[in-house]
């Protein structure tokens, strides 16, 4: 079975596969909440993924397998936890821009 338990919420697959820090595949991916050259943020199933680098470029996106590709350097892959995200939206991204 491809899902487990975390707490009491099912949760998917979620792989990520990062080729010599210039490409990366992304799995898991439920939807892009924002994107631009310097940060890319993913909703995914382990959480909000926040993706920064430098020429950072939404190359494949396919929402309906769940999937992304993302080209440019990879500076860093951070992940923020979803509880109350979907209720507060904005207090997260003012969190994640402090």
């Amino acid at each position: 079975m491809d899902e487990r338990m975390i707490g009491k919420k099912p949760v998917g697959v979620h792989k990520i596969q990062v080729i010599s820090r210039n490409q990366t595949s992304i799995t898991g991916v439920s939807d892009v909440l924002s994107f631009d050259a310097g940060e890319i943020l993913l909703e995914t199933e382990q959480g909000i993924l926040m993706i920064r680098g430098k020429e950072l470029h939404v190359n494949r996106l396919t929402l309906e397998k769940g999937e992304v590709d993302v080209d440019g350097r990879i500076d860093s892959l951070t992940y923020s936890d979803t509880s109350g995200y979907g209720k507060s939206a904005e207090t997260f991204m003012s969190r994640l821009f402090k």
